[in-house]
């Protein structure tokens, strides 16, 4: 293997303070600092991806590769197997490097982002297999963990009409028996989670689609998995990922709303509850493409006890596609730690940098100056949100907003489903037409901002 190889000159990064002018350093990150009662790194749960940080290129539909890194060799399939293998183990080598300097507890990757594909499912499932034995030698020697893995059904040319929803049958069985794999390494290597991203999950056009046998098809292929994993023993929590397009026109899970009612819905005359089995995994750049506020799938998400784990980047509201960079505003790191904070922390999942720095960004202490940015974020925004508990006027505003549903018999009647429009029109009749009562969302505003 090729462990002992250096990549990066730059050092462990520290915890300096808020006025530490070192770029290479933290000036809010501080894993054991308390908030709340809980130690920080255990309220973020960092994790960094594999796929962005260690084969992002630079390359964009405008132009070619613009980043180029010292382990990636672009997995040259022509080489002996032996030489592939060493490439790919490169790669671990610089990832576990990036991982302890950064100080982050988690990592997630795709199958295809650690091992490619070869020319059989055996021969692909043997490099796989060789690549992750190297990755767990490095998870044992670092105390680095698996956050969650996946499997790449989007990249290939074969997987162009979807996955789990190909009109194929035999492309459909190739998808399977991926994440079949997939799963298994995922178990292998400890992972607490495994995802599930319907990138190519949709349609173009429905002139040659037939939705609602292709969501029946994805529904089995959920079960599938459900089955599987039991199969297996494992322990880990299933996600579903959110996006509303991007490679396709029209994603089948739109939003979290969406993913929850389809998970729902789909639960109908089958024994065993997928709904149970799975969380949601939120990328708010996802969230906003669908027309959302950042922190909109995140919320909901968590009101209904389906928030698993964060993509926490972030995209430019003035460009219309994904754009996986590193989130830098205070005020929505702030909001998205307020949802979290409420809802307990996370258990299994974490704040997973599903960010790439931009392809003009070459230096590779970009890498790191990037992470750092983000993590001094998030952590700001968990002490922001921290504040807002700890002041308490913000949830008390709120809750006085809904006042009536408690103080009303009535209102805790329809609460209860025990109401009825007789009863209702009733109270309405006896009760008149009310003064309108101010949301006062200025000082709403107001408020959160003092926290900033």
């Amino acid at each position: 293997m090729t462990g002992g190889v250096e990549y990066f000159a730059t050092k462990k990064i520290l915890y300096k303070g808020p006025d530490s002018r070192d770029p290479l350093s933290f000036k809010y990150y501080n894993p054991d600092h308390l908030v709340l009662g809980k130690r920080m790194e255990d309220w973020l749960r960092f994790s960094v991806v594999y796929w962005h940080t260690f084969r992002f290129n630079g390359s964009d539909p405008f132009g070619t590769q613009t980043l180029f890194r010292p382990w990636d060799t672009s997995d040259v399939l022509t080489v002996s197997y032996d030489a592939l293998l060493a490439s790919c183990c490169a790669r671990v080598d610089a990832a576990f490097e990036v991982f302890t300097k950064l100080g982050v507890k988690f990592y997630a990757f795709h199958d295809r982002d650690v091992a490619p594909e070869l020319g059989s499912i055996d021969e692909s499932n043997k490099l796989l297999d060789h690549v992750t034995d190297y990755m767990l030698v490095k998870q044992k020697e670092t105390g680095v963990k698996l956050l969650w893995g996946t499997a790449n059904l989007f990249s290939a040319p074969k997987y162009a009409c979807g996955g789990a929803t190909n009109p194929d049958v035999r492309i459909y069985a190739q998808a399977c028996a991926q994440v079949k794999k997939a799963m298994e390494v995922t178990h292998k290597l400890g992972g607490e989670g495994y995802v599930f991203w319907g990138g190519r999950e949709g349609y173009q056009s429905l002139l040659n689609t037939d939705m609602k046998k292709e969501l029946d098809h994805m529904a089995a292929f959920f079960h599938m998995a459900v089955a599987h994993k039991a199969a297996i023993g494992a322990n880990f929590t299933f996600y579903i990922e959110p996006k509303p397009k991007e490679p396709t026109k029209h994603g089948y899970d739109y939003d979290a709303q969406t993913v929850m009612c389809f998970l729902k819905h789909y639960n109908l005359g089958n024994p065993s509850t997928i709904y149970d089995h799975f969380m949601l995994n939120i990328e708010p750049n996802h969230t906003t493409l669908a027309g959302h506020a950042y922190e909109h799938d995140i919320v909901i998400a968590a009101a209904y006890g389906k928030l698993g784990s964060v993509d926490c980047n972030t995209g430019d509201e003035l460009l219309g596609w994904d754009t996986d960079q590193f989130l830098m505003d205070e005020r929505k790191a702030t909001l998205v730690m307020k949802a979290i904070i409420d809802m307990g922390g996370f258990t299994t999942g974490g704040m997973n940098f599903d960010c790439k720095v931009r392809r003009e960004s070459t230096d590779l202490e970009d890498i790191f100056i990037a992470h750092i940015g983000s993590m001094d974020t998030f952590a700001k925004g968990l002490l922001n949100a921290a504040k807002v508990v700890e002041d308490g006027r913000l949830d008390a505003m709120r809750k006085s907003r809904y006042a009536s549903w408690e103080t009303e018999a009535l209102g805790r009647k329809v609460e209860s489903g025990k109401a009825s429009f007789i009863e209702l029109e009733a109270f309405a009749k006896e009760v008149g037409t009310p003064d309108a009562i101010s949301g006062k969302q200025e000082l709403y505003e107001r408020i959160l901002n003092d926290s900033l």
